[in-house]
């Protein structure tokens, strides 16, 4: 806790340098954003970039080699995309309802003239599933392609699994590079502090208050279903599904929250997020090291509270109204995109092109909202990283309960 109360810290000290900064000497922000706070945010992010790859690959071969029985790995996979997108599909709903309620869009006057925004095009989503085999898995970990990682370290898993002894080297090899993976991540973490004061200085300094005024409601829309779905779906899950308290998970939780809130990216959390779920929560290896690599990929609800905010205010500020038919066009079309788009840099943005051009709204509203999204994207991947936990907490319970069924069985027998 001592760590998290140093980057809780670190949050709020930056977010007050950032604001007295921007507000009465803009002139010096520059300079220290281009000496110091930038190149403190960019050394920390690089440290734990530097150890995703590796720790993605070792942590999940090891996970499923000690699995080891197939069909086991393949229940394990469809709970966990089930429930990834299925609580997707409530977060866009939640985002929807709320946006139609309080009616963002409506608050002031926004100026459509001139807007201009240029719509990066995601590839299909059958692109992007033909694209999870890799044709060179060394090429693959260069490029940090998550899912072509992510299916090529389940294969050697399994071939270390069901090869048993002829491999035990192999095996334990994959498990000494997973400690020493884990050992990096303890000793980069204590750089965090820093690291997260210069990520937070650097976002609000270039913000100030001027751009926040214009979009107050917009963000308190957007933080609002966050923290419904955080505090009501997430939570819930964690009592009702993984059995376990929600206040005790989210305070061991906080330090990988604080990082992901800093530094807008769940593989950059990817590392903190698998240690505090195995060593502070007892998520088994196996499922930890599964469930929340994928969940970093695939799992975009916070991603999806922005998507349906943001459908509904830039409908309201051209005046559309939206049918019954359209809401549903857009829920379906985001949660298809939380997939389809897993790969590409930017995703959020992208996502939200191509549910915008699903029901016929202008692309050129994204202008609208995108001076003010990378404070946002910071709360929504914190609200995604926490996804992944909750999933892989009640993926860890379902299988302890069936695993508790087979040996009564096989002790009554």
């Amino acid at each position: 806790m001592k760590l998290a109360k140093r980057i809780l810290f670190a949050l709020a000290f930056g977010v007050i340098v950032g604001i007295i900064i921007n507000s009465f000497f803009p002139s010096v922000f520059k300079p220290l954003d281009g000496y110091v706070f930038t190149p403190l945010g960019t050394i920390f992010l690089n440290l734990i970039k530097m150890l995703v790859v590796p720790l993605v690959f070792f942590s999940i071969v090891t996970g499923v080699a000690n699995i080891g029985d197939p069909k086991k790995l393949g229940r394990i996979g469809v709970k966990t995309i089930t429930f990834f997108l299925t609580t997707t599909a409530i977060a866009i709903t939640i985002a929807i309802i709320l946006a139609l309620i309080l009616k963002p869009g409506l608050a002031g006057s926004f100026s459509t003239e001139n807007l201009e925004y240029k719509a990066t095009t995601a590839p299909p989503a059958s692109e992007t599933f033909l694209g999870i085999i890799p044709t060179n898995p060394i090429e693959a970990m260069a490029s940090g392609s998550m899912l072509q990682i992510i299916f090529f370290a389940v294969f050697v898993g399994l071939a270390i699994s069901l090869l048993g002894k002829k491999v035990e080297g192999v095996g334990k090899l994959m498990e000494q590079g997973n400690e020493i993976m884990m050992f990096l991540v303890n000793l980069v973490m204590k750089f965090a502090p820093f690291g997260t004061f210069g990520l937070i200085a650097s976002a609000v300094g270039s913000m100030g208050w001027s751009a926040l005024k214009a979009m107050l409601l917009y963000m308190l829309v957007v933080l609002l279903g966050l923290a419904v779905h955080l505090f009501v779906v997430y939570c819930g899950a964690i009592k009702f599904m993984a059995n376990r308290n929600p206040i005790t998970v989210l305070k061991a939780y906080l330090p990988a929250m604080a990082v992901s809130f800093s530094t807008s990216s769940s593989s950059a959390t990817l590392p903190v997020a698998m240690e505090i779920a195995q060593k502070k929560l007892g998520v088994p290896r196996s499922i930890s090291s599964f469930v929340q690599p994928l969940g970093a990929t695939i799992n975009m609800d916070g991603t999806a509270i922005m998507q349906g905010v943001a459908t509904i205010f830039i409908a309201q500020v051209f005046q559309v109204d939206l049918t019954v038919p359209e809401l549903v066009t857009v829920v379906l079309t985001a949660v298809l995109a939380s997939v389809g788009t897993a790969a590409v840099p930017g995703a959020g943005l992208i996502m939200l092109a191509m549910v915008l051009t699903a029901v016929g709204l202008p692309v050129e509203g994204i202008a609208l909202i995108i001076g003010i999204d990378r404070l946002l994207d910071m709360t929504r991947t914190m609200v995604n990283s926490t996804g992944d936990l909750t999933c892989a907490l009640y993926v860890a319970n379902s299988e302890a309960k069936k695993d508790a069924k087979l040996a009564q069985k096989t002790t009554e027998a």
